[in-house]
């Protein structure tokens, strides 16, 4: 693999594991991480009163580029720092409807998807009343079958419940899939913030600044809100297509 550059794409749904998983792949010696390098163009896409429900708005605007096209050319172009490894953390809402897909195909693609009551008992303690789209399933779907037309082949599909479950069987296998060597250092890292964590970090990342490494699963049982029972609804149909091919340790 010399020379080679993997650039890993992991679309997510907010409420995840997405940013253990960025801390476990920066813990290796090889790679490079990016964290939702597109989350100031999607910003830039709502309304004035959708965009005040996120916290840190205007420091995140102002942290990134909003043109598509801009961070597109980035992430595949060269590593930074030249790393062998350059892993992007992404969440799949941030692809909007006005961005061409078509340089994803540059990337290793895979989807990150975790239960959605659980993922909306979460979202809800910072953001009221999500939307499916909010949450990234029809993004995730639509992507999944995107890179199923093009290639031929599904992506890798995580599921975060079995990384919790089997942090270094299933990181194991992501490795395999995506054709870099599993590395024990992906099992943990040290607390606190990093210089890679964007500036929304201090509204999002508690939680993670605390850990040291994969917590054990632990289901969230706060009752979903009559209001999002559609949206649970929804969203759970685009969840079991894509559960049905998310890959096993």
């Amino acid at each position: 693999m010399s020379g080679v550059c993997v650039r890993i794409a992991m679309w997510s749904g907010p409420r995840n594991i997405s940013t253990a998983m960025m801390r476990s792949w920066s813990s290796r010696a090889d790679a490079a991480v990016s964290d939702e390098p597109l989350y100031a163009h999607y910003l830039s896409t709502l309304s004035a009163e959708a965009c005040a429900a996120h916290p840190g708005v205007d420091e995140v605007l102002a942290s990134q580029p909003t043109d598509w096209r801009v961070v597109a050319e980035t992430l595949t172009g060269d590593p930074p720092g030249g790393e062998r490894v350059w892993y992007q953390k992404h969440m799949a809402h941030h692809l909007t409807p006005g961005i061409d897909l078509g340089w994803l195909g540059s990337l290793t693609n895979c989807l990150l998807i975790r239960d959605p009551a659980q993922m909306i008992a979460s979202y809800t303690e910072v953001i009221d009343s999500p939307t499916a789209s909010d949450l990234g399933l029809p993004q995730q779907v639509e992507l999944f079958e995107r890179i199923v037309a093009d290639t031929g082949a599904a992506p890798v599909v995580i599921d975060s419940r079995d990384v919790l479950t089997d942090p270094a069987g299933m990181l194991s296998a992501v490795c395999e899939r995506v054709g870099v060597a599993f590395d024990e250092a992906m099992l943990s890292w040290e607390a606190g913030p990093r210089p890679e964590d964007g500036v929304w970090a201090p509204h999002w990342y508690a939680s993670v600044y605390a850990s040291t490494g994969f917590g054990p699963y632990r289901p969230k049982n706060r009752p979903i809100p009559e209001a999002l029972r559609g949206v649970l609804d929804e969203c759970r149909g685009l969840y079991d297509t894509l559960a049905a091919h998310r890959l096993t340790a």
